[in-house]
């Protein structure tokens, strides 16, 4: 199923890549979906299209739409190229504080060592953090759209990330965490809904 699944999207990927002149964003894509047997319930990519679903997340997902969420969403993260963003903003965090840690040389250790504290902190809060939690919602607009164009219903999405959500367990507040909360992510998508059902080709 998760092979279908993702031929499936990966197809109206590309055609929606090409009716929007963004072809170039998938060139070099080598398409593949593998299932793993783990109990934790995760999905992710790799840059090029290559995604992998653990089978933890199955019975959170229920159906081939819900399945469809996850897969979009993570196809849109490889559209997106954010593991190569996120790459290169974290080179720039090192390299703000290797330049820092310059500046503060002539400061002494305990002084120094509350600075650069700080300003990991800072760098994560202010830079890092946010701008995961852009990537996140980017992909599940897009997962949206590109699940409805291989013809999910993408309503699907409300529903899987409510179970998701129902999963309970420890989760940082929103703005120290990577991810969006399941209550923004969910009246998200919500509100991008209506969007989404115009691309909606049911099967």
């Amino acid at each position: 199923m998760v092979k279908t699944v993702g031929s499936d999207i990966s197809i109206a990927v590309e055609s929606f890549m090409m009716k929007n002149n963004m072809k170039d964003r998938i060139d070099g894509f080598s398409w593949e979906f593998n299932l793993i047997e783990s109990d934790v319930p995760n999905a992710w990519c790799m840059p090029g299209g290559k995604i992998v679903v653990y089978s933890g997340i199955l019975p959170l997902t229920a159906t081939e739409s819900g399945l469809a969420v996850v897969i979009g969403h993570e196809i849109a993260h490889a559209v997106g190229r954010h593991g190569n963003e996120r790459m290169s903003q974290g080179l720039l965090i090192n390299l703000g504080g290797m330049a820092l840690s310059a500046a503060l040389e002539s400061e002494p250790e305990k002084t120094r060592n509350l600075y650069l504290a700080a300003y990991g902190l800072g760098s994560q809060v202010g830079i890092a953090l946010p701008y995961s939690r852009a990537h996140e919602n980017e992909a599940d607009k897009l997962g949206l759209i590109f699940m409805a164009m291989a013809g999910y219903d993408p309503q699907a999405a409300v529903d899987f990330w409510s179970r998701m959500s129902e999963m309970g367990g420890s989760k940082p507040p929103e703005f120290l965490s990577t991810h969006p909360s399941d209550e923004t992510r969910i009246k998200n998508m919500e509100a991008f809904l209506p969007e989404a059902m115009k691309y909606y080709n049911a099967r």
